[in-house]
């Protein structure tokens, strides 16, 4: 079964008790490390952030949604690159932009 989400070709492979099914975005990650900590187009409009998330893919740096920017949203938009993770000590918060959910 697919889901129905545009523009994915994801499966239905649902797990215990109804859970969501498994986001293979993740497996598909290179290690990539994380690059200076700061949002660089906020930085250079002059604006502040509120968080920074970290692009799993290939390590770039940049404001969350909850900022003025949402520059990491961009940066997805841009690339395809579809999982971030949040830049906070001892976080092991993942979003995923294609399915639109915490993986």
């Amino acid at each position: 079964m697919t889901l129905n989400t545009p523009g994915t070709h994801a499966t239905d492979r649902a797990g215990l008790n109804g859970q969501v099914p498994r986001c293979d975005h993740v497996d598909q990650l290179p290690a990539a490390g994380p690059g200076p900590l700061i949002c660089e187009e906020c930085l250079a409009l002059g604006r502040q952030w509120a968080r920074l998330l970290v692009c799993l893919t290939c390590g770039w740096v940049a404001c969350s949604d909850d900022s003025q920017g949402g520059h990491a949203r961009a940066h997805y938009q841009e690339t395809d690159h579809p999982v971030v993770a949040a830049l906070e000590p001892g976080s092991t918060w993942r979003w995923c932009y294609v399915h639109r959910r915490t993986v």
